[in-house]
């Protein structure tokens, strides 16, 4: 509980409320349901990412207020206020997807203005969409008051004949329609049945990956991440968060002393050993950023060598998060783990404990289940998330390789400068076996904004064309992607980068044993084409795409938007 009027637990909002000449201050929150014995308590700011534009945020404002109601119990004042949400899934394939890696940063710096501005001396961030959990994040490392992020919950599965479904299967049908394999009455079905309610999507997507990630860091409650949207236990987490507030402020600690390079690392594992998306190495370096911690792409390959890749969960395994939850969630994976040397134990965490005093009592998953693997039988014994090196990526890119696929792809080269002109051309049947399709121009400043390419990987497994095609870009990929695909290639072409000159008809290497990306070219061959390259003229002059585009730095470092020293 906390104490009244003891300004070590008030150390912003005091500064606010106190004081005669603070009457106006005080005058205006009345107004907004303040008592005069509230003044005396912590403020904790409830960020809500709230919105009705995508199921995954739907339900959050009532998650909000189970948030409040822990503060108030424990003797703060919970101030609910909201930022903006995004739709990925709505928007993907479009223009407006450009806006989608944008909103992570309108995010973070809405989240920090409020909090600062208002004098809250705690927070509790809750998201849902992919770009709610980072946004936040960075927010909360920006401010590093005490905090807890919580994740919004995972969506139930649809069904359609006796088969699970989430928005990826939608996606695919979409190519499977184009294929002639289903018909139109199918494709209705499948669009109608998908998606049954609020919550993120269901696989081991982008939203579930980073609330794994955030939980395995040590931000998050347990088991944060393995709860089901619409459930009582997403009632009482963040309930619990709320209350949780109260005592990292009453113990002084806050997210510098838990977000260390150490529990960098627990996150990578988890995200590894779960098979998670390709922008975990987007989002973890940002929020590394945020958090002035060392940390670079290079992390995911020196913990990738040692840690293997246990999930059997969509997009390229065969279960939903949903199924995971029903088994215990990652605790039992992350108590796994830590048994075996591949968590850093002595890390603190929300809880005011440290990650292996959370997991202590926690019981091993059910006999019989194959969700989740043994360690001594990995569905792939090293890190499925490569980075790749070469004439082709001097400064690194992200291959999802999960070993289905295989190991190594040589193809040539069909060159497209957008994503919808690729997508035009594998929906009416211009790609064949053995290329590589190169979708440019789509990094976070030539996009600008790095849009995730799940309209043409989706469209090429409904095809059956997962193991025949191949596809590099310097945009990115949904969590939902799965095939032969690398994307955040550095440096994008749109600042010159060796993409930028690449041709159709040129073979290029995808080795994922030796991790590079080659583009078979001789270097006097590489030296004349980008002598005669032009940077083309930028897509977006004002407005929110051209600020972003002027201050984002590269994908390899998380393209951020405050690196600005």
């Amino acid at each position: 509980m906390a104490n009244p009027g003891d300004n070590s637990t008030r150390p912003f909002s005091s500064l606010v409320v106190d004081g005669m000449e603070r009457a106006p201050s005080r005058a205006m929150l009345y107004a907004v349901g303040f008592s005069s014995d509230d003044f005396k308590k912590p403020q904790v700011g409830i960020a809500s990412t709230w919105s009705m534009v995508t199921p995954c945020n739907m339900h959050i404002n009532k998650l909000a207020d189970d948030a409040a109601r822990g503060v108030d119990g424990a003797g703060g004042k919970a101030v609910i206020f909201n930022t903006i949400t995004i739709s990925d899934g709505i928007s993907m394939g479009t223009e407006g997807m450009k806006y989608s890696l944008v909103s992570r940063e309108v995010m973070a710096d809405s989240i920090e203005t409020v909090v600062g501005c208002q004098g809250f001396d705690g927070v509790v961030a809750i998201g849902g969409c992919d770009k709610n959990m980072p946004g936040c994040m960075i927010a909360i490392s920006r401010l590093n008051r005490p905090a807890i992020f919580v994740y919004g919950g995972t969506i139930l599965p649809g069904c359609h004949n006796g088969k699970k479904l989430d928005v990826v299967s939608v996606f695919e049908a979409v190519g499977a329609r184009a294929n002639g394999k289903i018909d139109d009455a199918e494709l209705a079905a499948i669009e109608t049945k998908a998606i049954p309610g609020a919550g993120s999507c269901g696989g081991m997507y982008t939203a579930n990956t980073m609330a794994s990630a955030i939980e395995a860091m040590g931000m998050s409650l347990p088991n944060s991440s393995a709860q089901i949207a619409v459930s009582n236990d997403k009632r009482m987490d963040c309930e619990r968060a709320g209350a949780a507030v109260l005592n990292l402020l009453a113990n002084n600690i806050k997210p510098s002393d838990i977000m260390t390079k150490a529990a960098f690392e627990n996150a990578i594992t988890v995200v590894i050993a779960l098979g998670g998306s390709t922008n975990a190495a987007l989002h973890l370096p940002a929020m590394a950023n945020a958090a002035k911690v060392d940390f670079t792409l290079d992390d995911f390959t020196r913990i990738g060598k040692r840690v293997p890749v246990l999930a059997d969960l969509k997009p390229s395994g065969r279960y939903q998060m949903a199924e995971l939850v029903e088994i215990g969630g990652i605790q039992p994976l992350m108590k796994m783990l830590l048994d075996a040397g591949f968590l850093h134990g002595d890390c603190l965490t929300v809880t005011g404990k440290t990650l292996a005093e959370n997991l202590a009592e926690v019981k091993p998953y059910p006999d019989g289940q194959d969700i989740i693997r043994p360690l001594n039988n990995p569905i792939k014994k090293d890190s499925h998330l490569v980075v790749l090196y070469g004439n082709l990526a001097p400064g690194g890119a992200v291959a999802k390789i999960t070993g289905k696929e295989g190991l190594r792809f040589i193809g040539t080269a069909k060159v497209f400068d957008t994503e919808e002109a690729a997508l035009h051309s594998i929906l009416h049947g211009d790609i064949v076996k053995g290329d590589v399709i190169v979708i440019r121009y789509e990094g976070p400043k030539g996009g600008p904004g790095m849009r995730e390419m799940l309209s043409p990987t989706s469209a090429i497994m409904g095809q059956g064309l997962g193991k025949d095609i191949a596809l590099i870009t310097d945009g990115r990929f949904s969590g939902g992607t799965h095939g032969f695909v690398v994307g955040h290639i550095t440096p994008e072409a749109y600042v010159g980068g060796p993409l930028a000159i690449v041709q159709n008809g040129d073979t290029i290497t995808i080795d994922a044993e030796n991790n590079e990306l080659t583009l078979h070219i001789n270097e006097h061959e590489m030296a004349r084409r980008l002598g005669l390259w032009q940077q083309p003229k930028p897509r977006y002059t004002r407005g929110v795409l051209a600020k972003y585009a002027k201050l984002v730095s590269s994908a390899s470092l998380g393209a951020v938007t405050d690196n600005l020293d």
